[in-house]
């Protein structure tokens, strides 16, 4: 299967550069599987699209402050981008640094006379390893120096308002660079709603890291390799999880980041497993599901992961159809954009 199957044309203008005056306010594409048909919604009308034959799963993971900008004693500007921590309660982290060849093991990057990081290996690989002094000190540096990381293809410095509107309002553990985002369109009004239909709600962690932007550049699909995240799933979510599916409840899993989540630890009867450890499922067509029955989503980049993976859920020609129609129907495209509610 060729990548390029998986192009579309997106006119810059699509792509939103900022999120809708309200949560709740964006525009959502209906994909219905089993009539084939598409229909234009707003996202405020989920809690009277689903009943309480479905129940939600959602990713709770918080973006941080992964931005940092400091300076090298020279007084060089560098940047750097924290991509996940070593190991729990480490004060070493994989990064990127910007220029990463000129600096070398054991070097310090500082943000102010007395705070610093270290570089403590040496230059060549994309990731680097830094370390901080101490944990208050990596507290009051990430706090105080740190930006809220806007995806690329927001061509703008992330503003105050996006401290709250690159969050979901349920985000719980911190550890994501990048927002899930299809959650951005949930409030607090909504999720009471879904409970009052008794649609229940469980959540799931995965810590989006910066591969979640990474291109597809292999010219075969099934060469690409996807970045591995982090993700927790608990024994309490996953007895909860399998009992709704006992009951011949559908599973619909809010975003990407849920739908790996949840799949990398499905068994082939559907039912899932709890899990704490670093997730690498790439899913592209003609990938059989296991236990998600349907997804709620944003619009995605084209040749990327995250396409295909819808790809492999709706099939490849009712997903080109729903896209042509959201470009002709203008909706607003990837992180702070519209949705999609395929069932």
């Amino acid at each position: 299967m060729k990548t390029s199957e998986f192009n579309y044309h997106l006119p810059p203008e699509l792509v939103a550069q900022y999120p809708a005056e309200k949560r709740t306010a964006s525009r959502m594409l209906v994909l219905d599987r089993k009539t084939g048909t598409i229909s234009d919604r707003k996202f405020i009308d989920l809690p009277e699209i689903l009943d309480s034959t479905y129940f939600l799963v959602l990713n709770d993971s918080r973006v941080f402050k992964a931005r940092l900008f400091g300076h090298r004693s020279t007084g060089g500007k560098v940047e750097i981008f924290l991509v996940r921590r070593m190991k729990k309660n480490s004060l070493s982290w994989r990064a990127l640094l910007r220029p990463s060849g000129r600096i070398k093991s054991g070097e310090k990057i500082w943000f102010d006379g007395k705070n610093h990081i270290t570089a403590i290996d040496d230059p060549g690989p994309v990731e680097r390893t830094i370390t901080f002094e101490g944990s208050a000190e990596e507290k009051f540096i990430i706090s105080r120096y740190g930006k809220i990381p806007l995806p690329p293809y927001i061509r703008r410095e992330a503003e105050a308002t996006d401290r709250d509107r690159y969050q979901t309002v349920y985000a719980a553990e911190s550890g994501s660079v990048a927002a899930p985002t299809a959650g951005l369109h949930f409030s607090s009004g909504v999720m009471s709603s879904l409970r009052q239909k008794k649609i229940a709600i469980e959540k799931v962690t995965l810590h989006v890291g910066p591969g979640t932007f990474k291109p597809v550049t292999a010219s075969e699909v099934k060469d690409h390799i996807v970045d591995p995240e982090f993700a927790v799933v608990t024994k309490k979510t996953a007895d909860t999880v399998n009992l709704q599916k006992d009951e011949g409840k559908k599973l619909l899993a809010v975003g990407t980041t849920s739908v790996r989540t949840i799949e990398a630890t499905a068994e082939t009867s559907g039912r899932i497993k709890p899990m704490t450890e670093m997730v690498d499922l790439f899913i592209y067509p003609p990938y059989k599901y296991r236990a998600v029955d349907a997804i709620l989503t944003n619009f995605h980049l084209p040749q990327s992961s995250l396409l295909m993976l819808v790809a492999a859920f709706c099939g490849q020609e009712f997903l080109k159809q729903a896209y042509l129609h959201a470009v002709a129907e203008k909706y607003r495209f990837y992180s702070y954009g519209d949705c999609m509610l395929i069932l």
